[in-house]
């Protein structure tokens, strides 16, 4: 657990009172937690991460942690001779890379969050999207990005049909914190690789969470010169997009954000992953670390 020694007894009495009135408000809710950047990789990170979530479990709230893996995929995919390859921010999976990001996310990504929530103190199962039927998925059809009628091939990518939450819902009311891999399965049972950030954003909607925290390796949306954008508007983002400023990997981040807003979504926010309890200090204080999107 972090070092207290340097907080007396009544300025932790006063941090608590603080949090008091975000644990009344945010009781019994649901937060849907994408978990991705540095705070998977920095052993100091991954355990503040871990503390967390088991306290926002334990203090009334529903977390649901979404997982990536890109660097992991990426480090499997170079053990075998293999080279990732990317348009618009999406990885293209052949039959080959599929199988890596199956026993990737699946397995070894997974299991090591269960198990490092577990040691936190908390109760976490590991789902991917077959695992009650959670995420039923089809080829996503990818069109370029200026011109529309322009599509790419990306192979065993997933566009999500789907997402049954019942079985999310059975974990949550049993006291489980379900942590979930962005694998979907097709009608003829076939695998798709589906953007974790987009599974979080859908998750958030179907479950109506009263918040999506996206976990990032930057401060937030940054403009041209590097300033944090604090609040983002649908406009602002078609023009951040037009310009330049939101592109590659974060453009599935930030659409997947204003649809979940879109959708009903209380709040969603894109925090500093690096910033250790920066998780907890968005939920249970008024410390903002990051953007807030809103749907308008």
């Amino acid at each position: 657990m972090t070092d207290n020694t340097a907080v007396s007894p009544q300025d932790q009495a006063q941090i608590l009172a603080q949090a008091m009135p975000y644990i009344r408000k945010f009781h019994g809710k649901t937060l849907v937690i994408k978990y991705g950047g540095n705070a998977m990789t920095d052993p100091a990170l991954q355990q503040a991460f871990a503390e967390d979530v088991v306290l926002l479990k334990l203090v009334g709230m529903n977390p649901v942690v979404v997982h990536g893996g890109g660097p992991q995929i990426e480090n499997a995919l170079s053990r075998l001779g293999k080279k990732g390859e990317f348009i618009q921010g999406m990885r293209v999976t052949d039959a080959e890379t599929m199988e890596v990001v199956e026993w990737v996310l699946g397995g070894e990504v997974q299991q090591d969050i269960v198990g490092m929530i577990n040691r936190a103190g908390g109760k976490a199962v590991g789902l991917t999207g077959r695992d009650g039927g959670l995420i039923r998925a089809q080829k996503l059809r990818l069109v370029d990005s200026q011109d529309p009628s322009k599509e790419y091939d990306v192979g065993q990518v997933g566009d999500i049909v789907a997402i049954d939450p019942s079985v999310l819902k059975a974990l949550q009311d049993d006291a489980f914190i379900p942590v979930v891999s962005p694998i979907g399965f097709g009608e003829n049972n076939e695998s798709y690789n589906i953007n974790a950030d987009v599974v979080a954003a859908k998750l958030a909607t179907v479950l109506q969470a009263e918040k999506l925290l996206m976990l990032t390796n930057i401060r937030g949306v940054l403009d041209k010169e590097g300033n944090l954008l604090t609040e983002l508007t649908p406009h602002r983002i078609d023009e951040l997009c037009a310009d330049g400023t939101i592109s590659g990997g974060m453009i599935p981040k930030i659409a997947g954000a204003l649809d979940a807003a879109k959708s009903g979504v209380n709040a969603v926010h894109i925090i500093d992953g690096r910033v250790p309890h920066a998780m907890l200090l968005e939920v249970l204080s008024e410390q903002a670390f990051g953007t807030m999107i809103r749907s308008r």
